[in-house]
Parts: structure tokens; C-alpha cells; sequence
């Protein structure tokens, strides 16, 4: 039982880690969407569809917090059709960008209706089971050797940046200081 269970987790922590490692991507893409549609939020009848939906019902919240990955399937389907005709690139393109686009909508969704949809009895426990399991799954990532061997690599190369390369203000005060030296030298002669 005891070697059963070895290799079970033996076989099994690939997928454990490959779905870290896709968490960690969507974290990822779910912030750039964020900081996206706050900027996009700006603009007047966006920011009045904004209100309409922080104002909808607990099920209508759900439904258009839904909206986009159900939209976003059939242009999914049809990105694989592009593939398996010949289109690969053009299949990977508009997979890349639905996923972009969807990650981008559903967090500003998400923000937007987050207070209602915490009202779902059943919503808040399963976000809060999902929630604890992915951070369980990014903790397991985080404690392998490759994982830490890339934090130090990031760490080394952050230190390297902040201290071996001139900041981008350091490099325009060299420039003006070379540029006054060049313009002192001219005129004296």
C-alpha cells in the first residue's frame, strides 16, 4: 500500500505542478487585466455600464460573471478547427488572445460583482475551497528545487539590475554631464 501510494504521488506531481504552474499564469494574466480594464474603465459609457452592473441582483451577477467563458467556448472551438484544418498559428493567435480577453473581462467582472456574488451561499464556499486549493498547489510548487533555483536566479538578477546597472535617471544625468563637457569643450576653442 505504502509503495502504491509512492508511486501514485510519483505520477501524479507533474500534473500537480503543471497546474501551479497554470495558476500562476492565470494570477498572472488576471492582474494584467485588472490594471487593463481600470484604465479602460475610465471612459464615460464604460463607466456607466460599470454602475449598471455593480447595481444587478445576486443572480444576474452570476449570470454575466459567467457570460464570457461561455462566449468565449465557441471561438475556443473554432481556434481548434483553424488548427486541425492547417491553421496553426491563426488557431494559437486567437486562443492566446480569447484568453487574454477573457481573463481581462472576467476580473474586471469579478471586482464589479464580487460583493453580490459573495452573497451566493454556495459561490462564496466553493470560491473559498478553490481559493485554499490553489494556494495548497502553488505551496507545493514553491517548495521544489527548481522553483527556488529560479527565485534565486530572479533575486540575483534583481540585485544585479538594481546595482550594477545605472538606473534610467543615472543614465540621463550622465548624458546631460557629458553633453554640458561636450558643449564647455566646444566653446573654449
Amino acid at each position: 500500500m505504502r509503495l502504491l501510494n509512492r508511486f501514485q504521488r510519483w505520477l501524479l506531481a507533474p500534473l500537480v505542478y503543471l497546474a501551479a504552474l497554470l495558476l500562476l499564469l492565470e494570477d498572472w494574466l488576471w492582474n494584467i487585466g485588472s490594471r487593463l480594464m481600470n484604465r479602460l474603465a475610465q471612459w464615460p459609457p464604460l463607466h456607466r455600464l460599470e454602475d449598471w452592473i455593480c447595481r444587478l441582483g445576486p443572480k444576474a451577477a452570476l449570470v454575466l460573471f459567467v457570460a464570457p467563458a461561455t462566449l468565449l467556448f465557441p471561438v475556443k472551438l473554432l481556434a481548434l478547427w483553424a488548427m486541425a484544418h492547417g491553421y496553426p498559428l491563426t488557431g494559437v493567435a486567437v486562443i492566446v488572445l480569447a484568453k487574454l480577453g477573457g481573463a481581462a473581462a472576467v476580473a474586471r467582472l469579478y471586482l464589479l460583482t464580487r460583493p453580490v456574488l459573495m452573497t451566493i451561499v454556495w459561490f462564496a464556499a466553493l470560491l473559498a475551497w478553490f481559493l485554499a486549493l490553489k494556494e495548497r498547489w502553488i505551496e507545493k510548487l514553491r517548495a521544489t528545487r527548481a522553483w527556488q533555483k529560479v527565485a534565486a536566479l530572479r533575486s540575483a538578477l534583481h540585485h544585479w539590475r538594481q546595482h550594477a546597472v545605472p538606473q534610467p535617471r543615472s543614465w540621463v544625468a550622465r548624458f546631460r554631464r557629458l553633453l554640458k563637457r561636450f558643449r564647455s569643450r566646444w566653446h573654449t576653442r
